[in-house]
């Protein structure tokens, strides 16, 4: 069961509502230690001078901020401490915004904010802000340390997420490879092409459907190895990479995307003129088509019979 890491409350205007602070994510990385393949013994690190080569123990390490020539700074505990925002414990929503106007690239960790001893102002604003659109903007500290954050509604409840700064962002005209995508020439043709098998790929997103593969290897070659099991690595299997025509790729993955549509069980409810295939008719529908002709065949002949 989680466990709450911050109390405190959200204050807007002249609003307080007590609050607690959950992790809304599990990190499910892998983690290793390493060895020594001789004895199997966990290595252990060392803190070295670098000059002498001789440990340093922690009372005689400081922090340090290196200059561009290359010198230090020395900065104590009890400077850095003298410098720490104050702990306060509110979170205080400065302006409310719409979601959309917040780049998902300001976003960083994400936290449920639950109610603290009442849950009928919290309730309140979760579906004030719901009804009218909006995510709010505040500033918190946690750990001695001041972060910026995005409160929003998600069906019923508050979600909180630290965003790094716009002097944090870095700028995209920094790296040299993202000028060139605007002198890129292309056709109509091949917009046409790649907007069609982008529509032929679009769904729902349904997380779910996603794991981390790599994780699951590793864990199962984990729990192989554990059993005794001997485990042969494969071959690297990967290909140099082949220059192929970029709308025959296109025109081949439509072509496949289409294929994989009609494999579908949903396929029948898919209707024409977006670039998918065309229903298949169900069974009644084929039989109801082949009635019309029996029916006549019959009358021709009843009447045969009748001239005779």
């Amino acid at each position: 069961m989680p466990r709450a890491i911050w109390s405190g409350s959200i204050s807007f205007g002249l609003v307080n509502i007590p609050v607690k602070l959950y992790s809304a994510v599990t990190r499910k990385t892998v983690h290793f230690n390493q060895l020594d393949a001789r004895t199997g013994a966990r290595v252990k690190q060392r803190r070295v001078d670098a000059e002498t080569g001789e440990e340093v123990p922690w009372d005689q390490i400081v922090k340090g901020y290196e200059l561009a020539s290359g010198a230090y700074v020395t900065v104590s505990d009890d400077e850095l401490a003298a410098l720490d925002p104050k702990a306060v414990r509110t979170i205080e929503i400065e302006e409310f915004v719409d979601l959309a106007a917040i780049d998902p690239i300001y976003y960083d960790s994400a936290y449920y904010l639950a109610p603290d001893k009442s849950s009928k102002p919290y309730a309140l604003l979760a579906q004030a802000m719901e009804q009218e659109g909006k995510v709010g903007i505040a500033h918190f500290v946690l750990r001695t340390k001041q972060y910026l954050a995005a409160i929003r509604p998600v069906d019923g409840r508050l979600l909180l997420s630290t965003m790094v700064y716009a002097d944090e962002v870095n700028d995209p005209a920094s790296i040299p490879e993202l000028g060139e995508v605007v002198d890129v020439d292309i056709s109509e043709r091949e917009l046409a092409m790649a907007a069609q098998l982008v529509e032929s790929l679009a769904t729902d997103f349904e997380p779910d459907r996603f794991r981390d593969t790599y994780r699951d290897a590793v864990l199962e070659l984990i729990e192989r190895k554990a059993a005794g099991e001997d485990v042969v690595a494969p071959v690297s299997q990967i290909q140099p990479e082949k220059v192929v025509d970029l709308m025959a790729a296109l025109e081949a993955s439509v072509a496949a995307a289409k294929e994989a549509r009609t494999r579908h069980p949903t396929a029948h409810e898919v209707g024409t003129g977006d670039g998918q295939a065309p229903p298949t008719p169900p069974p009644a529908t084929k039989r109801a088509r082949k009635a019309p002709a029996k029916k006549a065949t019959a009358k021709k002949a009843a009447a045969r019979r009748r001239s005779a």
